[in-house]
């Protein structure tokens, strides 16, 4: 199927993305920066930019997946913080519904994220409980009336109210990780507040099941079928971790550190996830000690891209496999130079001294080709140079009628937890930076001029 995805550069879009592609479906992005998703996306995949391009002539998409939606936990909850909160999953999913409202388009399934913040805490809901009074009620609500209209476009609708989503480099974990490993961990107020959470392997093996099953249909709870309290998943997380947890965090503090946003974290809520059972979907990590040990059990940080050109498997692979293209593909801030290759074509062994400049501080790197396979793959590992860890695959393949480059990166930060904490951010913004520069060269090279 021909697949559209808003908000894809997103913690669940990194997951879901790959699933998709492996159902052999075909991917199209929107988004409102198509270079920064060149980079952000795990799959190469059609990017259209939500102002620019808008869909104009793209035809046969027959699922809709609406990921959309600002942060709600990144900074403090101002007056234009919550506008754009409310704009950036109602505003924008009326827009789109409009767009297919006046646009032939033989959509089948329509498939929307929202989140429990719709229902009141106090209670145990199901799917068909009542909304609740505060802000993000409003939102979620309003969210939903918006995405349910398609079904006056005959089309299915779907929306996941998305419990705490749990997983790897992203999300909640991303926050609480660097605190619970330097034993900065610890309940929340008295812990005794329950949360409704899920792995982000199983949100996005959700949606997945819902693209062709159409059993799916209406609000449905994605949560585990195991809600934990705050003390619970605290314990737990410590012990997994084998750190200490003994620092509670008062809830007053919470509040005056984010006003209004402090509900998220604060509010206790055990929601139902009968639904999705009698819908008999098997759960990967139904249970919370299942789930962190497979997120704590993950270090560093990880970077996937990909990149289709239109050129034979034998040229590409010739091309990243001589050492003397790595100055081309470089930008040109890091002032990046060979200094010695003791073979060239690369092969497993090969060492390749060069020094560089990171944000003007000279540094010298040589890395080690751990794995050539002809046309299929090498790898090369840093044994000396700024990273604490640093492993690069390169992979290729043939696909429809010319090549996908595929990167994947492994790495550590100096530093030990408090280093990775503040460098991180940067770290990540500047391998951006150089990876959209290779990605614009490599795409300059390979495609033909017209």
């Amino acid at each position: 199927m021909k697949i559209l995805v808003v908000g894809a550069t997103g913690f669940v879009g990194k997951t879901l993305l790959p699933l998709l592609v492996e159902k052999g479906h075909k991917i199209i992005v929107l988004t409102r920066d198509a270079e920064t998703a060149k980079v952000r996306l795990p799959v190469a995949c059609k990017i259209i930019e939500w102002e620019k391009g808008f869909l104009r002539n793209e035809e046969g998409i027959e699922v809709v997946i609406n990921l959309c939606g600002e942060n709600v936990a990144s900074g403090f909850w101002t007056k234009k913080k919550k506008q754009t909160i409310y704009d950036s999953r109602v505003v924008s999913t009326r827009n789109l519904v409009e767009f297919f409202r006046k646009n032939t388009n033989p959509i089948k399934t329509w498939i929307s994220a929202s989140a429990i913040g719709i229902y009141e805490n106090s209670i145990v809901p199901n799917e068909s409980s009542p909304s609740g009074q505060g802000f993000l009620a409003k939102v979620c609500k309003d969210w939903e009336e918006e995405t349910f209209k398609v079904k006056d476009l005959n089309i299915r609708a779907v929306v996941f109210r998305i419990g705490m989503v749990l997983g790897f480099d992203g999300g909640a974990m991303e926050k609480f990780l660097p605190l619970f490993k330097i034993g900065l961990g610890g309940n929340i107020g008295d812990g005794n507040q329950w949360i409704s959470w899920i792995h982000v392997r199983d949100l996005a093996g959700l949606i997945v099941e819902a693209i062709d099953d159409i059993s799916y249909e209406g609000p449905i709870n994605a949560v585990s079928p195991n809600p934990v309290t705050n003390r619970d998943f605290t314990f737990t997380l410590a012990k997994i971790l084998r750190r200490p947890a003994i620092l509670p965090v008062p809830t007053w503090v919470l509040k005056i550190l984010f006003g209004e946003m402090s509900q998220i974290i604060i509010a206790s809520q055990k929601v139902s996830c009968e639904l999705v059972k009698n819908l008999n979907y098997k759960f990967i990590y139904p249970q919370i000690k299942g789930a962190l040990k497979n997120i704590g059990s993950q270090t560093g940080h990880t970077l996937l891209i990909e990149q289709w050109v239109p050129q034979s498997l034998d040229t590409v692979f010739r091309f990243f496999t001589d050492p003397q293209n790595l100055e081309a593909l470089t930008p040109e801030f890091l002032k990046f130079k060979i200094l010695k290759v003791t073979s060239t074509p690369i092969k497993e062994g090969t060492l390749l001294d060069y020094r560089l400049k990171i944000r003007g501080i000279p540094v010298r790197w040589q890395s080690k080709i751990t794995e050539c396979i002809h046309e299929i793959r090498f790898a090369d590992m840093q044994t000396r140079g700024p990273y604490k860890f640093w492993h690069h695959i390169h992979e290729f393949f043939e696909k429809d009628g010319g090549t996908i480059i595929r990167d994947r990166v492994f790495y550590k930060l100096p530093g030990w937890i408090p280093g990775d904490i503040i460098a991180h951010w940067f770290v990540r913004k500047e391998l951006e930076k150089i990876f959209l520069h290779r990605r614009k060269v490599v795409a300059e090279l390979f495609h033909p001029k017209v």
